[in-house]
C-alpha cells in the first residue's frame, strides 16, 4: 500500500501516562504517531501516587527526569500497623537499584502528565488530537482504519498499527476480544486526596492500618499533598461516604491539622488481566490490558513498562529491522511480570482487608512472630527475568533489567544510559568484528563508557561473560560470546528470514 495512504505509523488511543510515554518513546525514534484522547485536557486530579526506579529511568530516557522530579519526592518507609499502632511489617526502600535512581517516588500525577505532554509537543513526529473519540476500528493485512468523532464531525484515520491505552473500560480491548481473567478480588474503597499546608502533622511514612474496624491507607502523594483510603464496610454506600462531613470524620483521628479535600472518589479495587493483548495490528497496554489493587503501587508502573517494551519493538518492525513476529513477544514478556505484581498486591490487600477481629488478631500475632524471627515480610518485589520472548534463553542474566551505573558528583551524576542512545547495544571486553542494524557495538574500553568501566567489568565478571547484549528497553537480551549474541539477536528479530536463508 502507498505510504501516502497512511495518516501515521502508529495510532495511540488514550493519552494518560501510558499513552503519553508510548507516544513520546515512538516519536523520539522517528515513528510518526497520532495520539487521540476523548478529553480536551488531562484529568486534573491525582490518581496514581507512586512510581519506582525503573519508571524514573524511562523518564530519563525521555529527557524529563529533572522536570518530573519537581512533582515527586522520595519513597519513605512503608509500614503495616495493627489497630493499636504496633508495626507488623516495615518495608524500607532499597538503598541501591539497578536503574541508578532512588527506590521509588511519591508524585502528583497531573504535574507529571503536564511534563509528558510538554515533551510530546516538542517532538515533530507526534500529533496530539484532543477531544476526539474512537468509535470503531477495522484492520486488514496492511493496517488499521479507525472511525473517530472529532469536534468537526466524523473522520477516518489510517495507521499501520494501533495501540489502545484507553483505560479500564477500553473500547480497543473490546474490539480485539478475548475477555478478562478475574482474580476475584473486588473491594470498594473511598480514596481521598488532600492538600496539606505547611505545619500540618501528616505522617512521614506510608501506612497500611490493618484495623478490622476500618482498614485504612495513609500515604504521601506529591509535594504538599497526602492521600487516605478507607475501606467501605458492609452496608455503607458510595453516596454516603462521599459526604464531606463523613470524610472529615474519617480524617479527624489522624489529628493532622487543616488539610483541604482536593478529590474524593469511591473505587472498586480489582485484579484483572486481559487474555489477549494483541490481535494482528492492534494492541492494548496499561489499564486496558491489566488492572491491579493499589497496595503494591504498581498500576501505572506496569503500564509504563508495557509502553517501553512495545515502543522499541514497533519501531524495529516499522523500520524493517524485525519481522512482525517480534510483536508476539510483547504479551509473552509482560504478562508474567504483570501477574506477579497483581498477585503481590492482592496478597498485601488480603492482609489489610481483614474485618474479622479474631482473624485479625491471629494475623497480627503471625506477622509479629515472623518479624521477630527475621523472616522476609513479603516475596521480593523484583520481577523474575523474562522466561521467554526476545531473549537468549539459558544465557546468564538474560531477561533481567541491566544495571545503569552512575559516576561523578552525587548532585549531578553521569548516567550510563545517556551515553548509549536509544538502540540496542553490545558491550564486550575485546574488539568485535561484525554488527547488526539498529545495534551499537562498544568495547568496555570505549571512551563513552570510561566512567562506568569498573561497574561493567564487574557485571561481566559476575556473569562469567565475554559480552552482553542489552535491548533498547535496557533488559538483557543475553550474555556470552559476541558472535553468538549477534547471531542470536538477528534470529530473534527475524526468525522467518533466517529460516528461509538456511533453506
Amino acid at each position: 500500500m502507498n505510504v501516502a495512504a497512511y495518516d501515521c505509523d502508529v495510532l495511540v488511543v488514550g493519552l494518560g501516562p501510558v499513552g503519553a510515554v508510548l507516544t513520546a518513546l515512538l516519536a523520539e525514534r522517528g515513528v510518526a504517531v497520532i495520539a487521540l484522547d476523548k478529553d480536551v485536557a488531562p484529568y486534573p486530579m491525582p490518581r496514581a501516587v507512586h512510581f519506582d526506579h525503573e519508571i524514573m529511568r524511562i523518564f530519563q530516557q525521555l529527557g524529563v527526569a529533572d522536570q518530573v522530579s519537581q512533582h515527586a519526592r522520595d519513597l519513605p518507609d512503608y509500614e503495616f500497623r495493627a489497630a493499636d499502632g504496633r508495626v507488623l511489617m516495615n518495608l524500607r526502600p532499597p538503598r541501591q537499584t539497578p536503574s541508578g535512581w532512588g527506590g521509588g517516588y511519591m508524585f502528583h500525577q497531573p504535574g507529571v502528565e503536564a511534563v509528558l505532554r510538554e515533551r510530546i509537543a516538542a517532538l515533530p513526529n507526534a500529533d496530539v488530537r484532543l477531544g476526539q473519540r474512537l468509535d470503531s476500528l477495522a484492520q486488514d493485512a496492511h493496517g488499521v482504519t479507525a472511525q473517530v468523532t472529532t469536534q468537526a464531525g466524523a473522520a477516518a484515520l489510517r495507521a499501520r498499527y494501533l495501540v489502545g491505552c484507553d483505560g479500564a473500560w477500553s473500547p480497543v480491548r473490546e474490539a480485539i476480544g478475548g475477555g478478562l481473567f478475574d482474580y476475584q478480588f473486588d473491594e470498594p474503597w473511598l480514596v481521598v486526596d488532600m492538600q496539606v499546608p505547611p505545619g500540618c502533622n501528616v505522617p512521614a511514612v506510608n501506612i497500611q492500618l490493618c484495623d478490622p474496624a476500618r482498614p485504612t491507607t495513609c500515604v504521601l502523594s506529591g509535594p504538599g499533598r497526602h492521600r487516605w483510603e478507607f475501606m467501605l464496610l458492609p452496608g455503607e454506600t458510595a453516596e454516603a461516604m462521599l459526604d464531606d462531613a463523613v470524610v472529615h470524620d474519617l480524617i479527624r483521628p489522624w489529628d493532622c491539622g487543616p488539610v483541604r479535600i482536593e478529590r474524593k472518589a469511591v473505587y472498586r479495587f480489582h485484579g484483572l488481566v486481559a487474555n489477549r493483548w494483541r490481535a494482528g495490528r492492534i494492541m492494548i497496554a496499561g489499564d486496558a490490558a491489566h488492572q491491579t489493587p493499589p497496595f503494591a503501587g504498581q498500576g501505572m508502573c506496569a503500564g509504563i513498562r508495557d509502553a517501553a517494551n512495545l515502543a522499541w519493538k514497533l519501531d524495529a518492525v516499522l523500520r524493517g529491522m524485525a519481522s512482525d513476529a517480534l510483536l508476539q513477544t510483547y504479551q509473552a514478556e509482560r504478562e508474567p511480570h504483570v501477574r506477579a505484581a497483581i498477585e503481590l498486591a492482592i496478597g498485601m490487600g488480603r492482609v489489610v482487608c481483614t474485618l474479622d477481629r479474631d482473624a485479625a488478631a491471629q494475623r497480627d500475632a503471625a506477622m509479629l512472630a515472623a518479624q521477630a524471627g527475621g523472616a522476609p515480610a513479603l516475596p521480593p518485589a523484583t520481577p523474575s527475568p523474562f522466561a521467554s520472548g526476545c531473549v537468549l534463553a539459558g544465557s546468564v542474566g538474560a531477561g533481567e533489567l541491566f544495571p545503569q551505573p552512575t559516576a561523578g558528583e552525587a548532585s549531578a551524576p553521569l548516567r550510563m544510559d545517556d551515553r548509549l542512545g536509544d538502540e540496542a547495544v553490545l558491550i564486550a571486553r575485546a574488539p568485535i568484528v561484525g554488527t547488526a542494524a539498529g545495534l551499537r557495538v562498544l568495547e568496555v574500553d570505549a571512551q563513552d563508557l570510561a566512567p562506568f568501566r569498573p561497574a561493567l567489568l564487574a557485571w561481566l565478571d559476575q556473569h562469567g561473560a565475554e559480552a552482553v547484549l542489552v535491548r533498547p528497553d535496557r533488559y538483557v537480551f543475553g550474555s556470552g560470546a559476541p558472535r553468538l549474541l549477534l547471531d542470536a539477536w538477528a534470529a530473534s528479530l527475524n526468525p522467518a528470514a533466517l529460516a528461509a536463508e538456511a533453506r
